[in-house]
């Protein structure tokens, strides 16, 4: 009985690992409306402006949505780089951790809007409005934003090098922690008495000339506190093709699904398998499981070399010590995933989401993680040699005795990341407390 047991075990782990939830990252017939007519989309927005928009993650990159109302839209992490958006209505919406590079925002109207650690880096957005916007942690560098309306906002920790913000209106913006503030340009830009600069202190008269600002004096007001940015969550959302306030009365909604595996029907199953036989190896080199939804998913130990997890969730799931050696993780999601010791040399971290992730010994030579989230994530002593590390997130992390040889860290935010000596830079050489000051990390002087 015990021997047909194992058996059966050892034939559970050999067969592909097929999920039949799949995580649908974006409202699919929301998005196929907006890219079809924007004339149609707004007469929409107009006749229900109750109705959730919902574009998480959303590929709208290039699109041409000149004139849209995007008003209180969930674009979370979408991609509208390059896209063109002047005239649009994006009021209230929620871009967080959108990329929004070298795109068009002329006289787009983005009052309210929250934006914190998205990347605007590179795009036109000569008159647009920013009103009272919440853009803490925002990559503006090279960014046109002539004449734009910038007041009451909250430009915290933003990365502003040789942006233009000439003629931009600035009174009352919070500009405390704001990075190469000196290599923008000012000239003509309003500031006020109400104005937070990068050293926390209100501007002044002189600061704003010597800048060839207009500084002007208004009625004194308490600033909001912005050192600690709200939380951003990915958006949990129903797994259909169209969002109930969408979906037309009466009308079938299909979701072509391939014929599930009789062995495995969820994750739930599949754990209990694995509870059930620790020691049976799990083998499954170049699975495609792009858009699962894994939450909880127990691959410990497991060779998936190559596999496809793009667009997964794979939030609180355990794959340490795994063989991800090539694996994708293209914006997947991996919040408190546990990736100790794991091995992904070579691996596609693009954009994905590792807010307090365990990464800790784990091997990502050569890894891609252009823009990846790592917020808080634990990456003591991995080995991140090689790896694109652009415009990386590292906020909070922990590096201590991290390698870096060779890493491209430009653009990476280090804000209250752990260092120390046993960390190793990109140059080469051990980490010190004045590297770790230049880009405000911590510095823990222990071996």
């Amino acid at each position: 009985m015990r021997n047909s047991t194992l058996k059966a075990a050892i034939l559970f782990f050999s067969l592909p690992l097929s999920i039949s939830n799949t995580a649908s990252a974006y409202d699919q017939g929301a998005l196929g409306q907006l890219k079809k007519s924007i004339s149609e989309w707004n007469s929409m927005r107009q006749a229900k402006p109750a109705v959730a928009i919902d574009l998480y993650k959303a590929k709208l990159d290039n699109v041409d949505l000149s004139g849209a109302n995007l008003s209180r839209a969930i674009l979370v992490r979408a991609e509208l780089s390059g896209a063109t958006l002047n005239m649009a209505d994006l009021k209230a919406a929620n871009l967080s951790m959108a990329f929004i590079t070298k795109a068009n925002l002329k006289n787009t109207d983005l009052s309210g809007a929250f934006l914190v650690k998205a990347n605007l880096k590179g795009s036109f957005m000569k008159g647009a409005k920013f009103r009272e916007a919440n853009l803490q942690g925002v990559n503006l560098r090279w960014s046109m934003l002539e004449n734009a309306d910038l007041s009451m906002a909250n430009l915290a920790n933003t990365v502003l090098f040789e942006a233009n913000l000439s003629g931009a209106d600035l009174r009352g913006a919070n500009l405390k922690g704001a990075l190469f503030l000196e290599q923008a340009n000012l000239d003509s830009a309003t500031l006020s008495n109400n104005t937070i600069l990068p050293s926390g202190e209100r501007a002044t008269a002189l600061w704003s000339a010597l800048r060839n600002a207009r500084f002007v004096r208004e009625a004194e007001i308490t600033v909001t506190s912005y050192d600690t940015p709200p939380q951003v969550q990915p958006i949990e959302r129903e797994n259909s093709l169209l969002s109930p306030v969408l979906r037309k009365e009466g009308a079938a909604v299909t979701e072509s699904k391939e014929e599930q595996s009789p062995v495995i029907e969820d994750v739930k199953s599949w754990n209990r398998m694995r509870s059930s036989n620790p020691e049976a190896s799990i083998t499954m080199r170049e699975e495609k499981l792009e858009n699962s939804s894994l939450t909880g998913v127990d691959l410990q130990h497991a060779v998936l070399t190559g596999s496809n997890f793009e667009n997964a969730t794979l939030d609180n799931a355990n794959m340490a010590g795994a063989e991800l050696s090539k694996a994708n993780f293209h914006k997947a999601d991996m919040k408190a995933i546990r990736l100790h010791g794991a091995n992904l040399t070579g691996a596609n971290l693009d954009r994905a989401f590792l807010k307090e992730a365990d990464l800790s010994n784990a091997n990502l030579t050569k890894a891609i993680l252009y823009g990846a989230t790592l917020t808080s994530a634990n990456l003591s002593g991995a080995n991140l040699e090689e790896a694109s590390l652009f415009e990386a997130d590292l906020e909070g992390a922990n590096l201590e005795g991290a390698n870096m040889k060779g890493a491209n860290i430009m653009d990476a935010n280090f804000n209250n990341a752990t260092l120390s000596p046993l960390t190793i830079l990109p140059s080469g050489e051990k980490a010190s407390s004045g590297w770790s000051s230049l880009k405000r990390a911590r510095f823990i002087n222990r071996q």
